[in-house]
């Protein structure tokens, strides 16, 4: 059900982040293509990784995710986006591309995973919640685009 993506996988993804950024009202914020995410993922020095989960021989759903340091905290998986195509929701794809990255953060000796979520998204948030995840509002994201 859940596989490690491959480049071949990249346009089925895309389609899903595209269908993300919509979702989230960000579609115009979204500057990146296939072809730098086929360098960033699989070029010479690929700096995100992510799994897909199929059904019938689609992809239905799938989480980027990358590695990261936290001087507090030390190696952490930061997961980018977790995404489930909208008719596929409700059917266990989320859980089972949850429970992979988290599966991936101790196969590779991180010591957690990371994410956001926006405060107006509650059903993301209620299905965090069921994994015990903690939501802190007391840190504001920042980011500087150059």
């Amino acid at each position: 059900m859940v596989r490690k993506g491959t480049e071949e996988d990249l346009p089925s993804v895309f389609g899903l982040i595209r269908e993300l950024a919509i979702y989230e009202k960000g579609e115009h914020q979204m500057i990146t293509s296939l072809e730098q995410m086929k360098v960033d993922g699989f070029g010479p020095q690929p700096i995100f990784e992510f799994f897909v989960v199929e059904h019938a021989g689609s992809i239905v759903g799938s989480a980027v995710y990358y590695i990261r340091y936290s001087t507090w905290k030390g190696k952490r998986l930061y997961l980018e986006d977790l995404i489930v195509t909208e008719s596929a929701r409700g059917k266990g794809y989320g859980k089972a591309l949850l429970d992979r990255i988290v599966e991936e953060a101790r196969d590779t000796n991180c010591t957690g995973v990371m994410w956001q979520v926006l405060d107006w998204n509650e059903p993301s948030i209620n299905f965090y919640k069921q994994y015990g995840a903690s939501l802190d509002s007391g840190w504001i994201n920042c980011h500087l685009d150059i």
